[in-house]
């Protein structure tokens, strides 16, 4: 693989635009290369002999590091004078502060001279570039260790508050607050004459600790590892952070603020450990990008002023980088001696000084793909289809379409299944997405927060639906019977229950609590769930209303739900007799449950408004309202006997304005299209999708699938063939398609956003917090 594409893919996408332009000093390169090209001379002897020289040269220098032979031409090189130099760089100076560095082409009379001097100029704005960048995102990281550092002090003071551990008949909380120290007779009597069970070992480790933590002067373990009393006198100046996380923290926060002083509980302590753990590890995560910007925009300067020196048969390389090595990009060693130091703190206080377990945690493993998968998924999938087929084929022999008892098994028997085939469908454009989404590199997972290698792949998502639509087409396949037994006047009793049975199969996987068929992945999702559930009395993340957008398209499966306790539980399923229809209540559940997503969304977007103060999540509340109102009067209107004109306009009219509303807030709102004055036109400035016609394509689909359920409200049958609830399910899947299509614009959209805003991290909210004296005092 070429470098130009290794440096773009190891880059932080969030960080691109701050990264050096390769790809732009290189084609300023090829005009260079072009233009010698193109005006070169006639080949001479003294040229060839020259030439001669220059390549025995370069093919000296490849042994560099393995022969003395270059030594030869070290000497030679540093007694000749600076005749051969070609450029010379300087860092302007700005008040008596370091600027920018400003590089002097001196061959610029030359022919050909302006394009390199062009490269320089080029080059210069790069390199200022990544060094303002970079030494605006350490000092960023060093006052974050600060804070961590205090942080730390209060855990650890907290933890022996709490514990209150006993060394050697010694009331350790005791000894602190009165500030002895090992080196005092009685404590080292109290220390070396006590047991030396895991209560002395804890207690001796968090107070050798508690004075090491983190700093600016590089984060290192201190050297003095004698016995210290804690810092208990820092808990006089903190105050916990209670974060809105649980309803009943959120409904007391409505009566008391959410910040209190510290009541000394294990409770507490547990959550501040779990608080500052996670700190540092999203800490650790951002040194770790931190670094590799350093390393990769390093190489690149190298490379591209190698590759200068090769095409132009120069020897600037050598300068150039010796002022890079000396700058601070070079020379600065802040973020190795921060990453070593959080290591070191975090293998002591939150892994029990297990080395290999710490650093597993803080430098996660990327999943590895498996064969297994592809080969389950592939199987499952060629069962699917020849079970397709087969159900084809004996629908065509057995002419069931003509059969009498159709009309039951569409009304009774279809709804049954088609919930797996709406919930199918939803998983192949979620596989779809994070197919598209890791070949454009969105960076999917972290926008969603999942823990570094627990995300699931497009194929694991492939087996998972594969594996679902297998078991629900072979029970369709068991379940085409249409006609019912003259004997017993009644179906199989068996052979009804099995739609039930499937759900209870797919309930229970999923609600399982061992750690089988991705644990993790199914316990996100119920948890974001529960959080939709209890809305607004959850913090509103990105996770939760998303899934909240795909359960508005997932109404038609909410209703299936709906159907399955009607029909199990007061219908006659042996005979296939439901009333549900004609019940008053279930019409009202029916409206209910279709207004459930959007009531959702809606108390969502009121929570952000309360909480950011931004007018545009009132305005996005004001849609979906539009919108339940638009469901109410036209499930209302199709449940009429006599349908009258007055349900007609209404419905026609509040579809109408949720319509155009959703319509716009699609397109310029989530997907930010549609910008006049960008420089894609019509479009926007950053695209990940190199054909722009995708977007056009998109947008036309999204309108005429937000347009297609508009023949339920008109009555119109456009597929004369298709039996009512068939119709039904073909707008419902048109409707998850065209989720899925807005799912990976929505987030494109995201990721495009973070890059704007430089976020390649999550912030993490800290347990403490210090008043201003006791700031000061820390």
């Amino acid at each position: 693989m070429k470098f130009g594409k290794e440096f773009a893919s190891q880059m932080v996408q969030e960080w691109q635009e701050a990264y050096m332009d390769y790809s732009n000093l290189k084609s300023i390169l090829k005009d260079i290369l072009r233009f010698k090209q193109q005006n070169k001379p006639p080949l001479t002897m003294a040229t060839a002999t020259a030439m001669r020289k220059g390549s025995l040269k370069r093919r000296a220098t490849l042994y560099r590091a393995f022969s003395g032979l270059t030594n030869r031409y070290k000497s030679v090189s540093s007694m000749k004078n600076h005749e051969d130099e070609v450029i010379l760089v300087s860092a302007v100076q700005e008040g008596g502060v370091e600027g920018d560095y400003q590089t002097m082409f001196l061959r610029s009379g030359e022919e050909g001279g302006e394009f390199e001097m062009l490269f320089f100029r080029r080059l210069d704005d790069e390199f200022n570039k990544v060094l303002k960048f970079y030494k605006k995102k350490v000092e960023e990281a060093m006052v974050e260790a600060d804070e961590l550092s205090k942080q730390m002090n209060a855990l650890i003071a907290l933890r022996i508050k709490v514990d209150n551990p006993v060394v050697g008949g010694t009331d350790m909380v005791n000894l602190a607050d009165k500030g002895f120290s090992s080196n005092s007779p009685s404590v080292a009597h109290s220390i070396n004459g006590g047991k030396h069970g895991p209560t002395y070992m804890d207690a001796i480790q968090e107070i050798e600790m508690s004075n090491d933590g983190i700093s600016k002067e590089g984060m290192k373990e201190s050297a003095d590892t004698r016995f210290r009393p804690a810092p208990l006198h820092v808990l006089d100046h903190v105050k916990i952070n209670v974060e809105l996380e649980t309803p009943i923290e959120t409904l007391r926060s409505v009566i008391k603020s959410s910040k209190s002083d510290l009541s000394f509980s294990r409770l507490e302590l547990r959550t501040a450990e779990e608080k500052i753990s996670q700190a540092f590890i999203e800490f650790h995560r951002k040194l770790r990008l931190l670094k590799s910007y350093w390393f990769l925009n390093q190489l690149a300067f190298s490379k591209i002023m190698k590759k200068y020196d090769k095409v132009s048969l120069r020897n600037a390389s050598k300068v150039y980088l010796q002022m890079v090595d000396k700058s601070y990009l070079g020379s600065s060693d802040e973020v190795t001696k921060l990453l070593q130091g959080v290591e070191e703190t975090y293998v002591k206080h939150f892994a029990n000084g297990n080395h290999k377990k710490g650093l597993k945690t803080l430098r996660p493993h990327a999943k590895k793909e498996r064969h297994r998968i592809t080969f389950l998924y592939g199987f499952f999938s060629g069962c699917s289809i020849a079970l397709i087929v087969a159900i084809i084929v004996n629908i065509h022999a057995r002419n069931i379409l003509k059969s009498q008892g159709r009309e039951k098994y569409m009304v009774s028997v279809f709804p049954l299944y088609s919930l797996y085939g709406y919930i199918v469908l939803h998983m192949l454009m979620c596989a779809g997405n994070i197919f598209f989404w890791k070949r454009y590199r969105v960076n999917y997972s972290f926008i969603f927060g999942f823990k570094q290698g627990t995300e699931l792949g497009y194929r694991e998502v492939l087996l998972l639906s594969s594996g679902l639509s297998l078991l629900a087409l072979a029970g369709v396949i068991s379940h085409l019977d249409m006609e019912i037994d003259p004997r017993t006047k009644s179906f199989r009793t068996l052979t009804e229950l099995i739609p039930l049975f499937l759900l209870i199969v797919v309930l229970s996987i999923t609600f399982c609590p061992f750690n089988i068929i991705y644990r993790s992945s199914r316990f996100f999702l119920i948890r974001c769930a529960f959080h939709c559930v209890c809305a607004p009395l959850y913090k509103v993340t990105l996770p939760d209303f998303f899934l909240a957008d795909q359960l508005t398209s997932q109404v038609q499966a909410i209703r299936s739900l709906e159907f399955y306790i009607c029909y199990y539980g007061w219908g006659n399923f042996r005979v296939r007799s439901n009333t549900c229809e004609e019940s008053e209540v279930y019409k009202v559940l029916y409206i209910v449950v279709a207004i459930i997503p959007y009531w959702i969304r809606f108390v969502q977007c009121l929570r952000r408004l309360f909480e950011e103060k931004d007018v545009t999540h009132g305005l996005n509340g004001l849609k979906y309202f539009s919108t339940i109102a638009a469901i109410a009067t036209r499930t209302i209107y199709q449940h009429q006997a006599e349908k009258t004109t007055t349900w007609l306009v209404l419905a026609a009219g509040t579809s109408g304005i949720a319509t155009m509303a959703s319509l716009y807030w699609d397109i310029v709102i989530d997907w930010g299209l549609l910008n006049r004055n960008s420089t894609n036109p019509w479009l926007r400035d950053k695209l990940v999708v190199p054909h722009k016609g995708v977007y056009f394509i998109a947008m036309v689909l999204n309108c005429v699938l937000r347009l297609a359920w508009m023949q339920q409200v008109l009555g119109i049958q456009t597929v004369p063939f298709l039996h009512k609830t068939a119709l039904v399910a073909v707008v419902a899947s048109l409707e998850i398609i065209r989720r899925g299509i807005w799912n990976f614009f929505r987030l494109e959209n995201e990721h495009l956003n973070n890059v704007g805003k430089y976020r390649a991290f999550k912030s993490v909210p800290l347990p403490f917090y210090y008043d201003k004296n006791g700031d000061k005092s820390i």
